[in-house]
């Protein structure tokens, strides 16, 4: 084998309340890739109890929402037998990898992660080890499976760069026993030629809808935790709730502009505008040639029908689903067992590069 195999991995944390923003910057971005890429979905299970069991619900609520989740994946349209559906915490290699990266990554860069310091804020000394190492134990989700790509938003970049920054340490640290076993692709580092073991994963980065705001305020992300259910729109939601919520969402006095430029400093309109090319596939430059100048009161019911339209179906699929925890046990035990079989034949490989004796 000459180049990596090509092979997308992303996942999902169990964290409840899947709404909106996951289903237009995630899950459906997921749908489209299968249709031409090898596709491993991951419920990531161990990441969502790095915070305090008052943040994560406890053992029952973590069990629920990680068949929720999986729910939303099938309902949306992942097909769970061309792919690989799981939660990760099946997998024991993505843990055993982990620890081999804890001790490949510096203390440096895990410092630098943003995302650590928003969720521990000044309270620092309180967070759990894990909350602060869980971009290594993410890094190990993709590579135990030597994933080429990741679909990633904006705000997981940074996470992605860890990880690339991880595999390139690996592969120059240990280029000289990964040719001696064999086991390597010839790649450049620099003006150095090596032998990688892990590929360098690239980002597939989301399109300019992929991040919806709250249906309250359009500054803000639309968010699971948020504590009022009208700023963002679940993916269990009725048709009734999701055209109720829809009616509901702030806006302002003044019409839909008659160019895009028109939406700046307008945080709400611009949100609704950005939901609605997002649901028609299409740009917000197209939503204003068919409404600008129109009022919210035009514009609001036309985005309500849409959205019905769209989401309603999954939400109904989604519910149908959920009650059946029988079968979603069966796919998620089935794709851990698919998955476990390709992560142990990369930590074979990483145990005999490392100098672990094994049978």
């Amino acid at each position: 084998m000459s180049t990596f195999e090509p092979l997308v991995f992303s996942g999902v944390q169990p964290t409840g309340n899947l709404h909106l923003g996951n289903y237009l910057g995630a899950v459906r971005r997921w749908v489209a890739l299968q249709e031409n890429n090898n596709c491993i979905y991951c419920v990531v299970d161990q990441h969502a109890i790095t915070q305090a069991v008052s943040v994560w619900g406890g053992p029952a609520e973590l069990q629920r929402n990680t068949r929720e989740v999986t729910a939303a994946f099938l309902a949306a349209g992942i097909d769970a037998e061309k792919h690989i559906v799981f939660n990760q915490s099946r997998v024991r290699q993505h843990a055993e990898l982990a620890w081999v990266f804890n001790c490949i990554a510096r203390m440096g860069w895990l410092n630098r992660m943003t995302q650590f310091k928003d969720k521990a804020g000044k309270d620092r000394e309180n967070a759990s080890v894990g909350l602060f190492a869980y971009p290594n134990l993410m890094a190990a989700d993709i590579l135990v499976y030597r994933a080429t790509h990741v679909p990633v938003g904006e705000d997981q970049k940074q996470h992605l760069e860890l990880t690339r920054d991880i595999a390139q340490k690996f592969n120059t640290d240990f280029s000289d026993r990964i040719a001696e076993l064999g086991l390597g692709i010839e790649t450049q580092s620099g003006d150095e030629t090596i032998q990688s073991f892990f590929p360098l994963t690239e980002p597939v980065i989301g399109g300019p809808a992929a991040r919806v705001m709250s249906l309250r305020d359009g500054t803000k992300k639309m968010s699971k935790s948020d504590p009022s259910d009208l700023s963002r729109i679940n993916l269990t939601d009725d048709e009734d709730t999701i055209s109720k919520k829809i009616r509901k969402a702030k806006t302002d006095s003044e019409p839909l502009p008659s160019d895009i430029e028109g939406l700046n400093d307008r945080p709400e309109a611009d949100n609704l505008v950005g939901i609605y090319a997002a649901l028609t596939d299409t740009d917000k430059a197209g939503v204003i040639r068919d409404f600008g100048g129109q009022q919210f009161s035009v514009f609001k019911p036309a985005l309500a029908d849409l959205a019905v339209a769209k989401l309603a179906p999954i939400a109904s699929e989604m519910r149908r689903l959920s009650a059946d925890t029988a079968y979603i046990d069966s796919v998620l035990k089935n794709g851990g067992e698919r998955a476990a079989i390709l992560a142990e034949k990369t930590m074979r490989n990483v145990r005999d590069i490392v100098g672990f004796l094994q049978d």
